[in-house]
């Protein structure tokens, strides 16, 4: 059976009653939540419809696909609870007018919905094809995925108690691993996606699924991860400027002087 046609339509239906409780609550921003989702779903999905027995390699990527999007998706639910719209949104809710909700159903939520199918081709990859026996190329990538997870996890973490004082609003968040990294959790997010793909690598034909990492990265480095988010910080944040100058934007790396 091929399994590509339900993933499909089955992404499709999941992204659409996002759109539709959107609409509904005018907050285009649940958007971000649907993310981590969709990818626990057409994993675990994956995982199901694969032919013969469950072997190892799929488990483990099943786990790490759903703890991490699991959790992304919590984040996000918990951060954005008891707020609006996130500003991105908000402002093409402005610009976009009229069609508003035509461009919000292709450009947000089926654009999102798109990419997410191509990110998740390499767990769907790895669960459709079986393979006995875990190779090095299994623990390079567990591991890899490992630090990628501690990246955005307490990258989180950290920003989240940072933002939560009152008495830094306004401030740079350059301490913990921000000091390192300008995105410590966009890095970590693009380190897991590696560490899958490393995994795939087991299986004849894996080296395919690397369309996976390479779309994420460029996403987060070139699109709608640091330049979006950079421009809003350098008109809100006193000091942002300096801090780019000294701190690594990607790559965690020791931090200049200051």
């Amino acid at each position: 059976m091929n399994i590509f046609p339900v993933l499909i339509l089955v992404l499709f239906l999941y992204m659409t009653a996002f759109f539709i409780v959107a609409m509904i609550r005018k907050d285009n921003s649940l958007a971000d939540i649907a993310w981590g989702g969709g990818f626990v779903i057409l994993t675990i999905l994956s995982f199901f419809f694969s032919p013969g027995e469950a072997e190892a390699r799929q488990v483990l990527v099943t786990c790490l696909v759903t703890v991490w999007g699991g959790r992304l998706a919590l984040h996000i639910f918990l951060r954005k609870r008891g707020k609006g719209e996130d500003y991105r949104y908000a402002k093409w809710r402005k610009d976009w007018e009229k069609y508003f909700v035509l461009r919000s159903y292709l450009q947000v939520f089926m654009l999102q919905g798109s990419l997410l199918l191509i990110i998740v081709f390499s767990p769907v990859y790895i669960n459709l094809n079986p393979s006995r026996g875990l190779t090095w190329f299994d623990g390079l990538g567990l591991l890899v995925w490992t630090s990628g997870f501690f990246f955005e996890a307490i990258g989180d973490y950290q920003l989240g108690k940072f933002t939560g004082d009152p008495g830094n609003k306004g401030k740079v968040m350059d301490k913990g691993l921000w000091a390192y990294t300008r995105h410590p959790n966009y890095f970590g997010e693009s380190a897991m996606w590696w560490g899958i793909f490393f995994m795939a690598l087991s299986i004849e034909g894996g080296w395919i699924t690397i369309l996976s990492p390479i779309t994420i990265t460029f996403l987060l480095l070139k699109v709608s991860g640091i330049p979006m988010l950079e421009k809003k910080l350098i008109e809100s944040q006193r000091g942002y400027t300096d801090y780019i100058n000294r701190t690594s934007p990607f790559f965690p790396w020791f931090p200049g002087k200051k």
